[in-house]
């Protein structure tokens, strides 16, 4: 990188995210010198971290980063690393070199960690990367020695797009059988290389053959959905971006964004924008018959935010709960959303921090992009309820009707990107990051909805001063 070297640091208080500083610059004081903040730094310039997830049981920390994975303690002390990259690589390779040969030129290729997930049933980390056509290791917690790292079938190529976060994994546990593995990923134009969403096998030996393999595979069916090639002639760059995943009761959830073409009121001809939706599987779906889209945004004011920044699940706790009318110990899903749908990665300023309950709709059997026909609802002849994971003959569905999530904070100016949140003795509490680096504390409490407090300025890319974000 030219110009001046930078240094990257990870800060971290209540699990905020990464910051990066110049090594000329003088570090401000915090305001309550008893409290003071933790850092980690690396002085290699070039190591950009990607990714960090916190062992819940023992308050480590895991940082993936471009060729490294570091585990700290929870003082942020360097405990171990491993070095996933580079290697020699060419993404035109597919399957990569590992399984035969490529008469592609290979070059020095930097590994970027694009997923980090515990398995703590297993005691292992599932680390992720760009290399060899998405390549994961599995690492043990303890001292990341590699346990087992899967090239040797076509399904352990997970998605070959080098952009970090492509990939979103949930972990569905069982105590009398192997756990699955829930991968969605953007497929980069290669839909006949990668489903974009599938279920794997998660085997408790890291180094069976079967590990990373479909729960169910056939002739005509398995645990997997691909994006059709007519879909690409439609919308040429068309993809499946998943911002968020997690599992609550039966079901698997994915937030994504993704292109689809519209008819503008009063026009004939149709423009490409992007919509937020919400998908929806059953844990114990094999053919993947339960599959749902919902799209979700927010509107305050007449003003509508539709395009996902982030996401994050917790519990409502007793004070939001009963505003909303749900149990203290049920889910709610925060969500940020920029304004309006025009575009993926040139977001606006204004943005909202929403929260969503739960959803009970209608919908067609209409997902656009699997070129399925428009064809309404109708009765069934069985009792469907919220369990209900789908029928042999059932298409995917798609709801036609956006689902509105409840707006407890807008912001004009610094949009908002990122955002956690928990319960504190029964109040709701996020904490959310904007795109000029400040942190906002919001504090839900109806009929008030909300309070926030500007309080720290952290940056949250390595982009020199005036670049931009994203």
């Amino acid at each position: 990188m030219s110009g001046d070297t930078w240094r990257w640091t990870c800060l971290i208080l209540h699990l905020l995210p990464c910051a990066v500083m110049l090594p000329s610059t003088t570090r401000q004081q915090p305001s309550n010198p008893k409290r003071p903040f933790l850092t980690f730094t690396v002085e290699t310039a070039d190591v950009l971290f990607n990714h960090l997830v916190v062992d819940e049981r023992r308050g480590n920390i895991y940082l993936g980063a471009v060729n490294w994975i570091y585990k700290l303690s929870s003082d942020l002390e360097m405990l171990t690393f491993h070095q996933t990259g580079p290697d020699s690589d060419n993404p035109k390779c597919y399957p990569p070199k590992l399984v035969q040969p490529c008469n592609e030129p290979l070059k020095s290729t930097n590994n970027i960690n694009k997923m980090l997930l515990i398995d703590y049933k297993e005691n292992r980390l599932i680390a992720c990367g760009s290399l060899y056509q998405g390549i994961c290791k599995l690492l043990r917690l303890d001292d990341l020695f590699k346990l087992g790292e899967p090239f040797h079938n076509k399904e352990h190529y997970l998605s070959g797009v080098n952009e970090s976060g492509s990939v979103f994994g949930v972990i569905v546990s069982y105590n009398n059988m192997d756990d699955k593995l829930f991968i969605a990923t953007a497929v980069d134009g290669k839909p006949e290389y990668f489903p974009t969403i599938s279920s794997r096998k998660l085997p408790k030996n890291s180094e069976a053959e079967g590990m990373f393999a479909y729960v169910f595979h056939d002739e005509f069916v398995a645990s997997m959905i691909k994006i059709p090639s007519d879909t690409f002639t439609i919308i040429p760059d068309f993809d499946i971006y998943y911002i968020y995943g997690f599992s609550s009761g039966n079901f698997v959830y994915f937030l994504t964004l993704q292109p689809e073409m519209i008819s503008p009121p009063g026009s004939t001809t149709k423009e490409q924008v992007y919509t937020s939706k919400l998908v929806r599987l059953c844990k114990e779906d094999t053919a993947f018959n339960s599959y749902v889209e919902v799209p979700i945004g927010c509107e305050k004011n007449g003003v509508e935010y539709r395009l996902l920044q982030a996401a994050y699940l917790s519990k409502a706790g007793a004070i939001l709960a009963r505003s909303l009318g749900i149990r203290p110990e049920d889910d709610v899903l925060f969500t940020v959303f920029s304004k309006g749908q025009k575009r993926k990665m040139k977001s606006l300023d204004e943005s909202a921090l929403c929260i969503f309950s739960c959803y009970r709709g209608e919908g067609t059997l209409d997902l656009a992009w699997l070129k399925v026909k428009d064809i309404r609802c109708s009765s069934a002849l069985l009792t469907i309820d919220d369990n209900f994971c789908g029928l042999d003959m059932n298409a995917p569905l798609g709801v036609s009707e956006m689902v509105r999530g409840l707006p407890v904070l807008t912001e004009d100016k610094d949009r908002m990107t990122s955002v956690i949140a928990y319960v504190y003795k029964n109040h709701s509490l996020a904490f959310v990051g904007t795109k000029s680096g400040k942190l906002k504390k919001v504090g839900l409490a109806f009929p008030n909805l909300m309070w926030s407090v500007n309080s720290l300025l952290i940056v949250f890319t390595g982009l020199p001063p005036g670049t931009g974000y994203k």
